[in-house]
């Protein structure tokens, strides 16, 4: 029977070359695939990114792209969403479903000042205009509001 010494990250540190380091008392290494969900989990936490999913109305939500939002660089607020999927986003902001760890229940409805978390899911829901309305409008909804206009 063989029993081995385990290294320590210390002594094992004198002899990593390359795509090989140690982190916190654990080695890390590419070449031979070790700890690199830890790597990974550090540098969430260093950079303390948070990914927002977004939804759309009677869709599940994609899962396959986030919103990658960071304090540094403009903040974790749901304005800060918007900004980052389009310009224009806000002025047509009406209100945000929120689903996750930012909200006391799940979905609440919250406004352009509201704090993400990460993973997050949210839908932004639009102020319609009335002339983008008028433009939408069929025969039957132009006779029964010339009626309803007609009325007054």
């Amino acid at each position: 029977f063989f029993f081995f010494k385990q290294k320590t990250a210390y002594e094992m540190l004198r002899s990593l070359v390359g795509s090989e380091m140690c982190i916190r008392d654990r080695c890390i290494s590419i070449l031979m695939n070790l700890n690199l969900d830890y790597l990974l989990d550090q540098i969430w936490e260093k950079l303390a990114l948070v990914r927002v999913y977004t939804k759309r109305k009677g869709q599940p939500p994609d899962f396959s792209d986030p919103i990658i939002l960071t304090a540094e660089r403009g903040g974790t607020t749901v304005k800060r969403c918007c900004e980052t999927i389009h310009k224009d986003l806000i002025n047509d902001f009406k209100y945000a479903i929120i689903w996750g760890r930012s909200c006391k229940f799940s979905p609440q409805i919250v406004g352009l000042g509201h704090e993400l978390m990460d993973e997050d899911v949210i839908q932004i829901i639009k102020a319609v205009s009335y002339t983008h309305l008028r433009a939408h409008e069929t025969p039957e909804h132009l006779v029964c509001r010339l009626l309803l206009e007609k009325k007054k």
